[in-house]
């Protein structure tokens, strides 16, 4: 009886060894389609990343751009209205020295009148003095 269950024992042997073969194959195989998943999918997430980053970087880059332009017109105001502030201190003194002119211009006048009146007045008594 040994010796007919020995070519079963052989047989069972041999297909033990075929299934182990043939599951260490497909477990290489898909190790190997695993590993190449992987592999591209790591591809894939890099070409993401470098296409999102370089899309972030040409917002930031633009984004930079306008701010300095924005801080150079920031400058180019202010030194403008320095200037203008400047204009308007010169005019305003230009407008006070006139307008003190033009009060001493008045209170000639009025001197003027004045005196003209007492010239008159010198004039009436003289007049009359050299009548009486």
């Amino acid at each position: 009886m040994d010796r007919s269950k020995q070519p079963e024992v052989g047989g069972l042997e041999a297909s033990l060894l075929q299934l182990m073969h043939a599951h260490n194959q497909s477990s290489i195989q898909l190790r190997e389609h695993t590993d190449k998943a992987k592999k591209d999918a790591i591809e894939i997430a890099k070409r993401v990343s470098a296409l999102l980053v370089d899309s972030v970087d040409g917002g930031v880059q633009e984004a930079f751009i306008t701010e300095k332009r924005i801080e150079m017109e920031i400058r180019a105001l202010a030194a403008a209205i320095v200037q203008f502030g400047k204009q308007t201190d010169q005019w305003l003194a230009a407008s006070h020295a006139i307008n003190t002119a033009i009060k001493e211009i008045g209170d000639f006048e009025n001197w003027m009148k004045t005196m003209e009146f007492d010239c008159k007045s010198i004039s009436a008594a003289i007049y009359n003095i050299h009548q009486s």
